[in-house]
């Protein structure tokens, strides 16, 4: 199962030396297949971006992703750009610049546009309780959605330790994502 590690200033701060140092320790310590740089209050975002991608390419395996501005993502060099699910129009102009794309969904229906679409993966959230994100998915309807679609899903939401990926593992999802998993104090 993928692993997608996600940033989130609360963890890995604004500051470029912290956050250069925090992600590489991450980054090292759990070797996620995909890592999402995604800060909506940073002023410096490009910048950071640009130290996140830096970053990342240290780590062979690692796609990068910049969150929404998939212009920043492909002037950076990043593997892609993950778009929210009000983003659909830029689905095609993301793959246009050659990069793959990760759509945020959250129903069945935003799933399947996603697909049509030619999104190369979505998150589907939120799968367990997960801070100010609604009610919870749960896994009968995790497993529900894997088997009516083609696209690579990633479980999001609430996946916080070994319990919740455990809980996961059978449902045929592609892999899983997670902010507080993938941080270690």
């Amino acid at each position: 199962m993928k692993k997608y590690l996600i940033t989130s200033r609360e963890f890995y701060t604004d500051t470029p030396a912290v956050f250069r140092s925090i992600l590489h320790e991450q980054l090292k310590i759990h070797l996620p297949d995909f890592a999402l740089y995604r800060d909506k209050t940073n002023p410096s975002y490009k910048e950071q971006a640009h130290h996140f991608v830096e970053v990342c390419r240290q780590f062979e395996s690692i796609n990068s992703f910049i969150h929404r501005d998939f212009i920043l993502a492909k002037e950076l060099g990043a593997s892609g750009v993950h778009l929210t699910s009000k983003s659909f129009d830029d689905i095609q102009k993301a793959k246009d610049l050659g990069l793959k794309v990760i759509v945020s969904t959250h129903t069945y229906e935003e799933v399947e546009r996603a697909e049509k679409l030619g999104a190369d993966f979505v998150t589907y959230s939120p799968i367990f309780t997960s801070p100010n994100k609604g009610e919870p998915k749960g896994i009968k309807d995790l497993i529900n959605l894997v088997q009516k679609t083609t696209i690579k899903v990633f479980a999001l939401g609430g996946i916080v330790s070994e319990v919740e990926v455990n809980a996961i593992k059978e449902s045929g999802v592609f892999g899983f994502a997670s902010i507080r998993y993938f941080y270690d104090e």
